[in-house]
Order: C-alpha cells, then sequence, then structure tokens
C-alpha cells in the first residue's frame, strides 16, 4: 500500500479531550501507514480469521502513549492491552485499528477509534480512517465533524428506500445470516464493510442509513455511538434497549428507519433454528 499520513483536521475550537484524542489518533495511524508498507506479521487471537498483527499493537501503544501523557489519572480501555485502572473518573476506550483483516489485505476501510468518557458518561469521540483521508469527530453537546465539515444522518423515511450496513464474524455466519437475509428482502441495500466503527462514522455522516451488529465489544461502539447521536441519529440495543458499552449488539440508524429496521431484525428472531 502506498500510502502517506494525512493530518486529521477538525475546527479550531475544541476540548483537551477532543484535542488529545485527535493527537492520539494521528500518532496511530503514522504507526499503521508505516507497517502498511512493510511484510505484516499476522496471528489468530483464538479463533479462525480472528486476526491480530503487529500493526494493531504498535498503533495501540502509540496512542496510549500520548493519551498517558496528557491524562495520566485515567483508566484505560484497549482492544489488545485490556483493562488498566486509574484514579479519576475518566476513561479512554480504544481500538487501535478497527478493520484489521481489511487493513491485511490492503482494504482502505479501517480505522483508529477513540472515545473519551468521563463518570460513565460519553463527552468526546474521533475515529480516523488514515487511508480515505476522513477525521469523523465529537463532542457531547457540539455537534459531529467529518474533517472541517458538520456532518448529519441522512433523511431517508423508509428502509425500501435505506442502504443499511451489518457486521459478522465469518465463524458467526449461521448466526447472523438470517437478519442478512430479512434486511435484504426489505431494505435498497445492505452492506458488510468490516469495520464496525467506521460503520457508524458513516451512518454519523448519512452514508448509510442504518447499522446494526451482535457479539460488538465496547472499543467497536464507543466512539459511534457518540458519533452518531450528535450527528442527530439514534442507538439503541438490537432488542430496542437503552444503548450500553457493554449491551454487545448495536442499532444506530438516522432515527427515521429504527422502528422499521429494528422490526425487521426482530422478526428474524423468529427464524432462528
Amino acid at each position: 500500500m502506498a500510502l502517506t499520513l494525512r493530518t486529521p483536521s477538525i475546527r479550531s475550537s475544541i476540548s483537551n479531550p477532543l484535542r488529545t484524542a485527535l493527537a492520539a489518533a494521528r500518532e496511530g495511524a503514522a504507526e499503521l501507514l508505516a507497517h502498511a508498507r512493510r511484510p505484516l506479521e499476522i496471528e489468530e487471537k483464538g479463533r479462525r480469521a480472528d486476526i491480530v498483527t503487529v500493526a494493531d499493537r504498535a498503533s495501540e501503544r502509540a496512542v496510549i502513549a500520548r493519551l498517558r501523557a496528557d491524562f495520566p489519572n485515567a483508566a484505560i480501555l484497549a482492544e489488545e492491552s485490556g483493562s488498566a485502572p486509574g484514579t479519576s473518573d475518566e476513561r479512554w476506550v480504544i481500538d487501535p485499528l478497527d478493520g484489521t483483516t481489511n487493513y491485511a489485505h490492503g482494504y482502505p476501510l479501517y480505522c483508529i477509534s477513540i472515545a473519551y468518557e468521563r463518570a460513565g458518561e460519553l463527552l468526546a469521540a474521533v475515529i480516523y480512517a488514515p487511508a480515505i483521508d476522513e477525521c469523523y469527530a465529537a463532542e457531547r453537546g457540539g455537534g459531529a465533524y467529518c474533517n472541517e465539515r458538520t456532518i448529519a444522518v441522512s433523511t431517508v423515511e423508509r428502509l425500501g428506500d435505506a442502504m443499511v450496513c451489518t457486521g459478522f464474524h465469518p465463524a458467526d455466519f449461521e448466526r447472523n445470516a438470517r437478519y442478512f437475509a430479512r434486511a435484504s428482502g426489505r431494505a435498497q441495500a445492505v452492506r458488510r464493510d468490516g469495520s464496525a466503527a467506521l460503520d457508524l462514522a458513516f451512518a454519523a455522516c448519512g452514508r448509510f442509513d442504518g447499522f446494526w451488529e451482535f457479539d460488538l465489544h465496547a472499543w467497536d461502539v464507543a466512539a459511534g455511538t457518540l458519533l452518531v447521536r450528535e450527528a442527530g441519529g439514534t442507538v439503541t440495543t438490537v432488542a430496542g434497549g437503552p444503548p450500553r458499552l457493554d449491551a454487545r449488539s448495536i442499532l444506530a440508524s438516522n432515527g427515521r428507519i429504527h422502528a422499521e429496521l429494528q422490526g425487521v431484525l426482530e422478526a428474524g428472531d423468529k427464524d432462528a433454528p
């Protein structure tokens, strides 16, 4: 991959957590792009096709170093290194490379996802996709942005006119196929791009009208949840409950098609063997 590092750009009036998250994303991206030019060391993390690369770990080290430098008392939850306690009510939630399989194959839909919580409330988020030069950012109550442009969810009113997205591990195809089939029968299009965080960013900017996925972790959804909310969208669990970072499922949409898409997915439960 012949890639060069782009600098995330966003409006100048931002909070210290968001400023730090942007800097950390840039430093993590530098590691991703540097390793993309080299032969990759790829390992499986317990089951077929669940992979990790040296780039994941290098990006995570760079991101954490920046976050610790600026917020030394904050707890950290990161995909590769796990949970590290802090001495304040602040926490960073990090995925240093969401879409590792995409990255390993030179497919440009991968990103770094960083979210900042205080007292359990999401306050700032960055999703940076360096290969496509898009940096998504949001602050609670301050809207959502891609680079320097304000973003908003789509205005599509009907699932039949909507392009929606999902994700699942290949080993979990049998469980997820019924939901994919149900949505495909009603939506204009269904996609599976391989990066939950970036799928949520694309829902926030209106490329996707809805997104759902099961078996997720906090680092997959933390930043994207805030982005969708600040872009005017709706986020729940697939069952329609309030979103939680430990809920293991997410349904995000422009709000207009939310109930209809949720109903289609609920119907998929009836197809379970």
